[in-house]
């Protein structure tokens, strides 16, 4: 059997890949979808420029592969969302990422009436984009208009505008999603203004989705949020297995079973429950515990200091010294995620010496991610009460062996590492391999795990009660922003 075509929309880049039988993901493109800031706290993006990077990565994997896939799995970034008309193809205004803040204050609004929505969930968003296209010609932005998070938009153009769908994964991170329903919630619509009519039909994680035409035909196999598609590619389909992705934020993912939870809200911990997948109608749960900067503490070096000439060189830079000589740096540059959830909060850096150099700072930055690491698996141990023997990692963090080392240190856990720098791709793979024969079951893909490479806790002393003195007083920074909760 030939191997699948994935599709893989990040927050930057589109990349395109075949994942063959044997689990091995060869013939990679990548085409570059930059974001725009036209004004702090703003992210948006061109939908055209997505959605050509996507068929023009595709089509180049194709040919490269010089067979007929299987057929096609599609993973992307979740809550973003696009507008479009659906009698043009054409998009309406720009896509909003998944990070931008505009509709904070309509969130807060709507909490008056007992509604919560966060701006980082899709729900907002799309009532923004109609508002947007209440000026545009879309028929009074009635029946041609088309509301969906970035994988509806990319199936909708690798068909034709045969399909307009999402699958429950994502529609979970859109705030509207009743997943015991299998549908939307007409409270929720009808509160933000929103017609379900605008919205995808939401279907499973895999199985027959529908035909990609603009790539010969192709079976759509499989439609998957990012943070589950890396679940599933780091083989933790059984209950009780978990892993993290540091990319540009940080993200820890546990897979629960079938068992729903009790609640649709953030825990006391501040872990929250998603849909981990849903294949023949039957939804697994998943938890999620989330860190906002990441990878993005490492850029502050680089383009906002000038410390690194850039990020790969913080490996070789913070093994200069063996330990941060005190020195405690807090990555709440964004604020805090789970569990303290405080948006007031901002970045730190405490224990300066005159004897403090480049190689403490750097390795400071490097050690206070992996705390941060270190508080969502305890955070997610808490909130489920199972305990994670071993977390895997995947991530371009992943890459780095001190940063892993300290992540081991940190959780006091063996820390397994992806053989795929981004198993997001491996993983919406297994799930259309489902679909197609190519792997049996979840229980194939549970033992299909063959870590690059394992790490040890050293058996050092990692600091966690001075980390948590200093990300104490890192908090409550801004207190106006701090009392906000979503």
């Amino acid at each position: 059997m030939s191997g699948v075509l994935v599709i893989d929309v990040g927050t930057s880049s589109v990349r395109a890949a075949v994942v063959d039988e044997d689990g091995s993901v060869r013939h990679v493109s990548r085409r570059a979808t930059p974001t725009s800031v036209p004004f702090p706290g703003l992210v948006e993006f061109d939908p055209a420029v997505i959605a050509t990077a996507a068929l023009d990565a595709a089509a180049e994997t194709q040919a490269a592969y010089g067979a007929r896939p299987a057929a096609v799995g599609v993973t992307t970034q979740r809550a973003s969302t696009v507008a479009w008309d659906a009698a043009t193809g054409a998009a309406i205004g720009p896509g909003l990422g998944w990070q931008d803040l505009r509709t904070v204050g309509k969130c807060l609004e709507l909490q008056a009436s007992g509604l919560r929505f966060s701006p980082s969930e899709s729900a907002t968003k799309f009532a923004w984009h109609v508002s947007e296209a209440a000026g545009a010609e879309v028929a009074g932005a009635g029946a041609a208009l088309r509301l969906g998070t970035v994988d509806s938009w990319i199936v909708w153009n690798l068909t034709g505008g045969d399909r307009h769908i999402t699958d429950a994964t994502n529609a979970g991170v859109t705030g509207l999603f009743d997943a015991s329903t299998g549908g939307w919630r007409p409270q929720a619509l009808a509160a933000l203004g929103l017609e379900a009519a605008w919205l995808p039909e939401v279907v499973d994680s895999s199985g027959e989705l529908g035909r990609a035409t603009a790539l010969g035909g192709l079976p759509i196999a499989a439609l998957v949020g990012d943070q589950q598609a890396s679940l599933v590619g780091q083989s933790c389909t059984r209950p009780g297995l978990a892993k993290a992705t540091f990319g540009t934020g940080g993200m820890l993912d546990m897979c629960l079973g079938p068992e729903p939870p009790a609640g649709e809200v953030t825990t006391e911990h501040g872990c929250f429950p998603i849909v981990a997948w849903r294949v023949g109608g039957a939804v697994t749960w998943g938890s999620e515990a989330i860190m906002l900067a990441a990878g993005t503490a490492v850029d502050w070096l680089v383009e906002d200091l000038g410390v690194l000439a850039g990020a790969a060189d913080s490996e070789a830079v913070a093994g200069e010294c063996d330990d941060t000589g005190g020195v405690v740096m807090v990555p709440a540059l964004l604020g805090l995620g789970t569990p303290q959830w405080d948006f007031g909060a901002r970045g730190a850096v405490f224990g300066l010496t005159r004897g403090s150099g480049r190689p403490q700072l750097v390795r400071a930055v490097l050690e206070g991610v992996a705390h941060s690491g270190a508080d969502l698996l305890e955070a997610t141990e808490q909130d489920t009460g199972r305990r994670i023997d071993a977390l895997r990692v995947d991530g371009g963090m992943s890459a780095n062996s001190v940063f892993v080392q300290a992540l081991a240190d940190a959780c006091d856990r063996r820390i397994e590492v992806s053989p795929e720098l981004e198993a997001t791709t491996l993983g919406a793979g297994y799930l259309a391999g489902l679909a197609t024969g190519a792997w049996s079951g979840l229980d194939e893909i549970a033992s299909a795990w063959r870590p690059q490479r394992v790490v040890e806790p050293s058996g050092r002393d990692p600091g966690r009660d001075r980390w948590r003195e200093a990300t104490e007083r890192a908090g409550r920074w801004y207190p106006d922003l701090s009392g906000i909760s979503f």
